[in-house]
C-alpha cells in the first residue's frame, strides 16, 4: 500500500531562488512549478518541493527535533567536495570517514542542513 517518500518539502522565503541554487549547485533540474511552488528533481530521480515560508526560521542545529538533514549521494566524494568549495559553499566541520562511508555537512543558501554521502557498501 505505502510505497515510500514521493518528495520532501522545504519552506523558503524565496522558493524560486532556492530551487535555482539546487539546480546551479547540485545539478538538480526544475521539474514542475505551480504558483510560487517549485519541484526540483535530482539526477537520481528524488524530488524536493520548495514552497513559500511564513514567519521566522526556528532553531536549526544538528540535533534539534524534526528533520535534520538531507543526504546527497555522490559517486566521487573528492570531486563533489571540490565543486562545492569552488562555488563558495562552506563545509561545516571536517569530513567524516566511518565504516567505509564518507560524509561532509554543509547548508543550502537558506541554511537547511545537507550532507554529502559516499558509501563503500550500499545500505541493505
Amino acid at each position: 500500500m505505502f510505497l515510500g517518500l514521493e518528495h520532501t518539502a522545504i519552506a523558503s522565503p524565496d522558493p524560486g531562488g532556492l530551487a535555482q541554487w539546487y539546480v546551479d549547485t547540485l545539478g538538480f533540474r526544475i521539474n514542475f512549478r505551480y504558483g510560487p511552488n517549485v519541484f526540483v528533481r535530482a539526477p537520481n530521480g528524488s524530488l524536493l518541493e520548495i514552497i513559500p515560508s511564513e514567519g521566522e526560521r526556528g532553531p536549526n542545529s544538528m540535533k534539534d527535533p524534526g528533520i535534520r538533514h538531507l543526504a546527497i549521494a555522490v559517486e566521487d566524494f573528492n570531486a563533489a567536495m571540490k565543486q562545492l568549495k569552488d562555488v563558495g559553499v562552506a563545509i561545516i566541520g571536517d569530513p567524516i570517514e566511518n565504516q567505509g562511508n564518507r560524509l561532509a555537512f554543509f547548508a543550502d543558501r537558506d541554511g537547511n542542513l545537507l550532507h554529502l554521502v559516499s558509501r563503500e557498501t550500499p545500505l541493505p
